[in-house]
């Protein structure tokens, strides 16, 4: 039973008010920890000794700073295998995908970062009588509220920037997934990072999350989870005039065009709908496939998913883990029996796996596809987050795009073609932030991530990280 701790003013806290959450694996619903429930009291001091802190932060020179990201990314790194396990512990996915898209992206999200600010150019412009020069000037003090399904993974991709631009940060993680945070906690006391840079606060949502929403000095708010969140968020950050950064729900299509590779095709998109069991932002739960090559595609993706093998988490052969909670486990078997309710045919899945105690009361939900429904219906336009995708049938490519079209959701999609030129010609046609061709969730750090519609407001990554964590200022003068 482990004890995690807030990571504030430099030291390992349990919250104000001395009260604790229970943390639950889902894998086994035992308890495996308890978490401080923080409230706004502790985001209080927290904001009062970032702002002493902060001032020093920000003079330091880019050299320095980079410096530091790169003593955290060294550390992470150390520690590749300790933050695999409580990360597969804590969420429930298999320990496989925990090391080697979890621990490593949070290693490389801080080098990055770090490279980053180290060839970031200076701003200059010239005119004939007169220079430009740009000037990014820290915030001050940022909130970073992140979520369960990728927790350490998010945490360093918003942390990494925030304090490269001389900021210092709140952080709040899930108080579901807590372990690596306070992982991170304990690395970065190992490493010195100078008090108050980077405080970090576990607690409930509506608690401690809304402290931090609404207190005055946090100038920015960069915010990770569902859309119905992500709309409170905004309704009581905008009128404080925070700067805010939303990166939200979706609900994302894989358009399998007639002359795509059927194998590399069904291989990409059985990984683009169950990589941590569905519960991505970025899945294509929804596979469009041309009507020429279905009935083939459909086969060879249904086999392909009944190869997956379930079970214990740690087991390194196991390929598919638990949802987050049995909270979250009946709300997908909800969307199951809806989809059945709205003419849906069940090909495979859509119930829970028989296995061996302790995992007999874990979260653990058989991959399921679903055919025959409306591309109109809830189960294909609302986002279900959860190992479900539904396949439909196109015959023209603009009925593709008018189907990929029709949720309230833009964040991501994959087209899968031989013919490039037309996959990007498709892709362009779609309302999404991002588009991959013939492959998904190949990830250059450099370019923007983020959504449109419903799925989010700005973009993160590169130097819109660096923009979004800092303020423009133009110095004028005459030559």
């Amino acid at each position: 039973m482990q004890q995690v701790l807030n990571l504030m003013n430099g030291v390992l806290i349990p919250a104000g008010c001395g009260e604790t959450i229970d943390n639950i694996s889902p894998a086994t619903g035992q308890k495996i920890a308890t978490i401080p429930r923080s409230n706004d009291s502790d985001v209080a001091v927290a904001v009062k000794v970032a702002k002493i802190a902060q001032p020093a932060w920000a003079t330091l020179s880019i050299d320095e700073r980079a410096e530091w990201l790169d003593k955290i990314a060294d550390a992470l790194e150390s520690k590749i295998d300790e933050i695999a396990a409580a990360e597969s512990e804590d969420t429930g996915k298999p320990i496989s995908l925990a090391r080697d898209v979890d621990a490593a992206r949070s290693v490389s999200n801080f080098r990055f970062f770090a490279n980053l600010l180290r060839e970031k150019p200076k701003e200059i412009y010239e005119m004939k009588d007169a220079t430009n020069i740009v000037v990014d000037k820290p915030i001050g003090i940022v909130g970073l509220i992140t979520p369960w399904n990728l927790p350490l993974y998010l945490l360093s991709w918003k942390i990494a920037p925030a304090i490269a631009m001389g900021n210092c940060v709140i952080a709040k993680p899930s108080e579901l997934t807590p372990m690596t945070a306070f992982l991170l906690s304990q690395i970065l006391l190992e490493v010195g990072l100078p008090v108050g840079v980077v405080n970090i606060l576990h607690g409930f949502g509506p608690e401690v999350g809304q402290a931090i929403l609404e207190h005055p000095e946090i100038g920015a708010i960069s915010f990770t989870g569902g859309t119905a969140t992500g709309r409170h968020v905004a309704a009581t950050s905008a009128p404080m005039f925070k700067k805010l950064s939303l990166e939200m729900g979706g609900k994302n299509s894989t358009i399998i065009l007639a002359d795509a590779d059927v194998e590399k095709a069904v291989a990409g998109s059985v990984r683009a709908a169950f990589l941590n069991q569905g519960q991505v932002c970025l899945c294509g739960s929804r596979i469009l496939i041309a009507d020429e090559i279905y009935d083939e595609f459909a086969n060879k993706f249904v086999a392909k998913v009944e190869s997956f093998k379930i079970g214990d988490p740690m087991d390194e052969d196991t390929s598919f883990g638990s949802l987050i909670s049995n909270a979250h486990r009946q709300k997908v078997e909800a969307y199951i029996d809806l989809a059945i309710k709205e003419g849906g045919t069940i090909l495979t899945g859509g119930t829970r796996p028989n296995l061996q105690p302790p995992f007999d009361q874990g979260a653990f939900l058989g991959p399921t596809v679903i055919s025959d429904l409306s591309p109109h219906s809830r189960c294909s336009t609302e986002e279900i987050f959860g190992p479900v995708v539904v396949l439909h049938r196109f015959t023209s490519e603009e009925e593709a795009i008018a189907i990929a079209n029709n949720t309230e959701y833009g964040l991501a999609g994959s087209v899968w073609t031989e013919d490039i030129d037309n996959g990007i010609k498709v892709a362009e046609a779609i309302d999404s932030g991002m588009i991959w061709i013939n492959t998904w969730l190949h990830r250059d750090l450099r370019v923007p991530f983020g959504g449109v519609k419903n799925s989010g407001v700005g973009r993160e990554g590169g130097y819109r990280s660096f923009s979004f964590y800092s303020e423009a200022m133009n110095i004028n003068y005459p030559k």
